[in-house]
């Protein structure tokens, strides 16, 4: 299977259909084994990619930046300090310079219409690094993630999303298990549940691909039979401290410990976080959080995360793998 997406831009989930997804896992998989087996070649030669980073990161960026060196591109890094991006130029303005200067463009921040707006002035292929409403390059990693540690058919791979269901997560998770054709449940309460729109788009798309869709806040119903567990943090990065203490008492409940993951009644279940994961106080923000509400576990406790059923570590190294395969997909050739 094989498609010619050079040129095409990655900004939300459904950009592409659901064999050109397909076709860029079978991509990340051929490129994974290539640098295993160093027999990699370097096919972005001589691009350059520019890398804007409003939100700070570390596998976004660091994918970004050596799946890019592995293929022979260049990158630069641009973060609010060090450019005049949204102080005295518009994005508008910004995209229509830095597509005259680079091949492609990776964009890490708050709103969805600054990457749209890149990608409609800046005339080379736009990457959305996550945003407050989706995050598409993780979805690929994830999928490619529970693929590997499935022996499922991809179809009948069943996973749940606890938490807070309505952030950039929540959103590309339903949607992403509606695309390709699982059985996908959102376990939260009614008030951090995915908006209608984002359920309205999933539900369109599990019409064309035979996907189950559950949005529910009854635990135990959203995880019997799943196979792998996802969750993320309660408060996402730019919202006010002030959000903790109500998020605490309400999706306390949907914290993913040991005697959840036992809920699903599968023995060979797996964990799954985005990352970074608030499983201790040996975090800044984790030690803040114990000092406030004393407590040291916040979305997944410390024995599932360091439990054997963890492959969030091999779902941040897939994202090295599947943004390479975005990159070749799109600029090689």
């Amino acid at each position: 299977m094989s498609f010619n997406l050079k040129g095409r831009s990655y900004l939300k989930l459904d950009d592409f259909s659901q064999r050109e997804m397909l076709y860029l896992l079978d991509l990340s998989r051929d490129l994974k084994r290539a640098k295993y087996a160093g027999t990699e070649r370097e096919l972005l030669k001589g691009k350059e990619i520019c890398l804007i980073f409003e939100k700070t990161s570390t596998r976004t960026r660091c994918a970004f930046e050596v799946a890019a060196h592995d293929q022979g591109a260049h990158v630069t890094y641009l973060d609010p300090s060090g450019s005049q991006i949204g102080h005295k130029e518009s994005m508008k303005d910004t995209a229509r310079v830095l597509g005259r200067m680079f091949d492609a463009i990776e964009f890490r921040g708050s709103s969805q219409d600054a990457v749209d707006d890149l990608a409609k002035y800046a005339g080379v292929p736009v990457y959305n690094g996550l945003t407050d409403d989706w995050h598409p390059t993780q979805m690929l990693a994830d999928m490619l993630t529970m693929v590997e540690h499935s022996d499922k058919p991809r179809t009948q791979i069943a996973y749940a999303f606890l938490g807070d269901a309505r952030n950039n997560m929540g959103n590309s998770l339903l949607v992403l298990g509606a695309m390709m054709g699982c059985d996908v449940r959102m376990v939260a309460p009614k008030e951090n549940q995915p908006h209608d729109d984002v359920q309205a788009i999933a539900r369109k798309w599990a019409e064309q691909t035979g996907a189950r869709l559950m949005v529910t806040d009854d635990i135990d119903k959203g995880l019997k039979g799943v196979d792998f567990v996802h969750t993320d943090v309660w408060v996402s990065m730019g919202e006010p401290k002030e959000v903790w203490a109500e998020r605490i008492k309400l999706l306390s409940p949907y914290q993913v410990n040991m005697a959840l993951m036992k809920k699903t009644g599968n023995p060979t279940v797996k964990f799954m976080h985005c990352l970074p994961a608030f499983h201790n106080t040996e975090t800044k923000v984790g030690q803040d959080i114990f000092e406030k509400f004393d407590i040291k576990e916040m979305e997944v406790t410390d024995e599932v995360f360091e439990s054997p059923m963890n492959v969030a570590f091999e779902q941040a190294e897939n994202r090295l793998h599947t943004i390479k395969a975005i990159l070749v997909a799109t600029l090689a050739g």
